[in-house]
């Protein structure tokens, strides 16, 4: 058995080649394309092990072009499951981050021993989700990314479970965006948010003069789905009622509105989610066994935040750069001891309380560092600055004392102006966080005209849109 190891990093191939001469294989090695190509033109060979970053081109490129007839495992130390689900979507039998263990480079090996070949490369769409926050080098969060990467291209009905403010919906969308629907819709609807007297309609439309106030024909999100994803969220707390409809329309592969009299074929792939345990609601009668089996065909489950620590500053970086990206604002510096309190804070919003504290910190941070007590108010834990309790009057008595002691000698011009327009983005980013985005409510809030909150998220250029 032969294998071909590409990585320029010197140390990546000794352990490579250590590894797989231990496993009886001879190895080859190669440090950039050019001596793969040499290599892969001079003989045949059983697996390659391939590198993204190379010095003269990228790892993928290269398999993209088809010049690998053997099995390629994929070397990157990249943590987002873009890398993955791309390095599947092109051939790679399969993903292994740096740093690897080593068990897994002897069990791929045990893998290909009967293999010649692998797989046919499909021509599927390549998507770049630039919202992809999907990221983590956690053992947890890898194992996702194969589950996803494998399952993205398929027509399987995939069922996503974990906390609320992992994901699940980034999660469906990206399963969507990765696979051959991509060009076709995809519909979310959040069974929990709608009233069960109307989810029935919702989902499956409804004729004209079916019941009251429909006053015309309306298709179901079934429908408006055909030919790409619906996405059912929050899935277990459907009503017993439409949880048999919804069985009968994936077993038969038909829709029937309300009041109608015949049914439509429907061409929709089917992702739900819930951060319920929907074991124990069929144990309580409460929701339809043969319906979970039916949904739980591929079972993918996200894991909380707390569970894995080890992606939390990953993320917490990812989420800063994107929210000063879009306000347009530089980039604070994490300090050590704020870093610290974010990775030991347990997080249970999951990553939406991480995205939103970490808007308020490239918001209200007065300098050029973020620090212990700037993460600890943006928390809304004081009690971490070792400071016991704080009126709001004295967090700004403070913050201002600091920002006259940051002037030095230098005589402060028109400071009231200036304080204003310190104080005005993170009161109008909180309160539309708190609306989600309803700016009625948030002119109620403050006390203020519509017109005037208008102009204000015009002036420090906020997208309403963001927090709906």
């Amino acid at each position: 058995m032969r294998a071909l190891v590409i990585d320029d990093d010197d140390g990546i191939r000794w352990i490579l080649d250590r590894v797989l001469k231990e496993e009886a294989v001879e190895v080859v090695q190669a440090g950039t394309i050019a001596e793969a190509e040499e290599a892969l033109a001079d003989g045949a060979f059983d697996i390659a092990f391939l590198d993204v970053y190379l010095p003269d081109g990228n790892g993928m490129d290269l398999l993209a072009t088809g010049v690998f007839t053997m099995p390629v495992v994929m070397l990157t130390a990249e943590t987002t499951f873009g890398h993955a689900a791309e390095a599947y979507r092109i051939g790679a039998m399969e993903y292994l981050p740096k740093p690897f263990d080593i068990n897994e480079v002897r069990q791929l090996v045990q893998r290909v021993r009967p293999k010649k070949k692998t797989r046919k490369v499909e021509d599927k769409p390549a998507i770049n989700v630039q919202h992809d926050m999907i990221i983590g080098r956690s053992q947890a969060m890898q194992n996702l990314f194969r589950t996803l990467g494998r399952v993205a291209a398929s027509d399987l009905t995939v069922l996503i479970t974990g906390e609320s403010g992992t994901g699940k919906e980034m999660v469906a969308r990206t399963l969507h965006e990765r696979s051959q629907r991509a060009k076709k819709p995809f519909v979310a609807i959040n069974t929990a948010a709608i009233p069960a007297e109307l989810l029935e309609s919702e989902l499956f439309g409804h004729e004209k003069g079916s019941f009251t106030g429909a006053d015309k024909t309306r298709e179901g999100r079934f429908e408006q789905a055909d030919g790409g994803t619906l996405f059912l969220d929050e899935i277990g707390d459907m009503p017993a009622a439409l949880q048999a409809k919804l069985l009968r329309v994936l077993e038969e592969g038909r829709v029937q509105r309300v009041g109608g009299s015949s049914s439509k074929v429907v061409n929709v792939r089917l992702l739900a989610a819930t951060h319920q345990h929907l074991p124990e609601k069929i144990s309580r009668g409460e929701f339809r066994e043969d319906l979970y089996y039916r949904l739980n065909v591929i079972p993918v489950h996200i894991p909380p935040l707390r569970e894995r620590r080890d992606d939390i500053m990953e993320l917490a970086n990812f989420l800063l750069d994107q929210a000063v990206e879009e306000l347009g604002m530089d980039a604070p510096i994490l300090l050590d001891d704020a870093a610290d309190l974010l990775t030991r804070h347990d997080w249970p919003g999951n990553v939406r309380e991480l995205k939103n504290v970490m808007r308020r910190l490239a918001v209200l941070t007065p300098g050029a560092s973020i620090t212990l007590s700037d993460v600890a108010l943006a928390l809304g834990n004081v009690d971490n600055m070792k400071r016991g309790e704080e009126t709001l009057s004295e967090a700004v008595t403070r913050c201002t004392r600091n920002y006259m002691h940051q002037l030095g000698y230098a005589k402060p011009v028109n400071m009231y102006q200036h304080m204003l327009e310190q104080v005005e983005p993170p009161l109008l980013l909180l309160a539309m966080e708190r609306c989600n985005g309803n700016q009625l409510k948030v002119a109620d809030m403050l006390g203020l005209n519509r017109n005037t909150v208008r102009k204000l998220l015009r002036k420090y250029n906020i997208d309403p849109t963001y927090f709906r």
